[in-house]
């Protein structure tokens, strides 16, 4: 049955989100990192742990990332249901229930801290007005909680990419894109305490290259493409950030190592080549941080790890918990030095137990209280779950290994050594191989006999035929690509 939405109340100003420099809290959170320097944040195996990072975030109503304490992010969905005029008001129901669901079964847990994320469906994006309703809607809630049981709250708003909606992709202008500024201009008003986004561009090459473990392609569409359009989406949305006191979060590369992982585990691309791209994404998702986002990632970028190395933000992951959402390989080690520890997404379905989303809250705050349990003992004891939680899964599959924190650390700081992102996603590419082929050698993880001569063949695409600089890489792949599928005039390339 349907629960009836009532009336919301409006949440008491003082809880409205606000910006710097008033807030010192916020301080830092808008500083530009275009200079950002070779080194990476965190050098050492010791201080690369969960819960931790250098530069943690607070929000206005007292919720902190990277303090010391792990806890969930809890993202839900609708059922199947069709989204129109005459069914929304069942949507807002629906989102009513599993907000409440959702804050009940956390209180009950004693959960500390709770973040919920708000990932908007396209229909919802297409009309920011919607968005932005059920914004409020958790947002409200959220303060409410918070008001009543002292439970620190946050929400991430997340609007979807819907600029794929045009046919060649329209990045930078036309209706699609101007609805996603709305949004993101009316973040503040609407209650978000964190802008994210899973951002596509390039996407429309890349999952071609996948297809084919056509590695070039692949590095032309992340290392040239999505980065150009990092910079170009991120500059908006840290802007809409600072004029309407939202923290610019973090972005996800799920579409495309994601993607990646979902072909490899149906056995139409190998599992390196997979975990090669995996760790190709980190160049595109550091130049949201470059804009001026301060974290967390977003939960479903794997490619996190590497985001806290270099720049000490912190981070949100998902695992084992987020079985309900995807299947992956990197269940426990994706733990492994989580600030927020999250479940991807969840339907509002009934389990015997209960809905979905009251459930996925269950089972983070059962997995953040070991954590917090096991740093609260000791911060060796912390390391050792954390080394626990990598050495389960890593020996396992190369998407696993490369996620290793010690691997992470070698990568970022080969990756860091470049200054373009295009030299970085390159820099990335090739050091990934060296360490999946050092790897294979001393038997640290399982490398499938079928596979090995794919690391051979990746050698060889970096030595002959991924060029050295950007203009290079353009004039190489320019020629080969169908206007009908990409137009590169969006990516500022004529």
């Amino acid at each position: 049955m349907l629960v009836t939405p009532t009336k919301r109340s409006v949440p008491s100003k003082k809880y409205w989100p606000k910006f710097h420099p008033k807030h010192p809290e916020l301080s830092g959170c808008f500083l530009m990192e275009k200079n950002m320097s070779k080194s990476i944040a965190i050098p050492t195996l010791d201080q690369f742990v969960y819960g931790v990072c250098p530069k943690p975030v607070k929000t206005a109503r007292g919720l902190e990332l990277g303090t010391g304490t792990v806890f969930p992010e809890v993202n839900f969905t609708l059922p199947t249901m069709n989204i129109n005029e005459e069914t929304w008001p069942q949507v807002i129901a629906q989102y009513t229930e599993m907000a409440d669901d959702v804050i009940r079964r956390a209180i009950e847990l004693e959960v500390p801290q709770l973040m919920i994320e708000f990932e908007t469906l396209p229909d919802m994006t297409i009309r920011p007005e919607w968005a932005l309703e059920i914004n409020r809607l958790l947002a409200d809630k959220l303060i409410e909680a918070q008001e009543k049981s002292g439970i620190k709250t946050a929400l991430r708003f997340t609007p979807n990419d819907i600029r794929e909606f045009s046919r060649p992709p329209i990045m930078r202008s036309g209706k699609y894109w101007d609805s996603m500024l709305e949004t993101f201009a009316k973040a503040g008003e609407a209650g978000a305490d964190f802008l994210s986004i899973e951002s596509t561009g390039g996407k429309e090459l890349c999952d071609e290259a996948l297809m084919n473990a056509d590695l070039p392609g692949v590095v032309f569409a992340l290392g040239v493409l999505a980065c150009r359009d990092m910079e170009f989406l991120w500059k908006h949305m840290v802007d809409a950030c600072k004029a309407n006191g939202v923290i610019p979060a973090g972005d996800s590369a799920c579409g495309f190592a994601n993607t990646a992982m979902v072909l490899a585990d149906k056995k139409m691309i190998p599992k390196v080549f997979a975990a090669v791209v995996r760790v190709a994404t980190v160049p595109r998702t550091l130049v949201a941080v470059e804009q001026g986002a301060v974290g967390p990632c977003k939960d479903c970028a794997y490619e996190g790890i590497y985001i806290k190395a270099i720049t000490g933000t912190p981070i949100s992951l998902e695992g084992k918990s987020a079985a309900c959402a995807h299947l992956s390989p990197i269940g426990n080690i994706a733990s492994a030095v989580c600030d927020c520890w999250s479940n991807e997404s969840v339907q509002n379905v009934q389990l015997l137990s209960g809905k979905a989303p009251e459930v996925s809250v269950e089972q983070l705050a059962y997995d953040c209280r070991l954590m917090n349990t096991a740093a609260a003992s000791s911060p060796e004891d912390a390391l050792r779950l954390r080394d626990w939680l990598v050495d389960s899964d890593s020996a396992l599959d190369p998407q696993a290994y490369v996620l290793r924190p010690d691997v992470v650390l070698r990568i970022s700081e080969k990756i860091m050594q470049e200054e373009t992102a295009y030299g970085r996603t390159r820099a990335a590419v090739a050091a990934a191989i060296d360490e999946l082929r050092k790897g294979a050698e001393s038997k640290a993880y399982r490398l499938e006999e079928r596979e090995e001569s794919w690391l051979d063949m990746m050698e060889m695409a970096i030595e002959d035929d991924i060029p050295e600089t950007e203009a290079e890489m353009i004039a190489q792949q320019a020629p080969l690509v169908d206007p009908a599928k990409c137009d590169l005039r969006e990516y500022g390339i004529e």
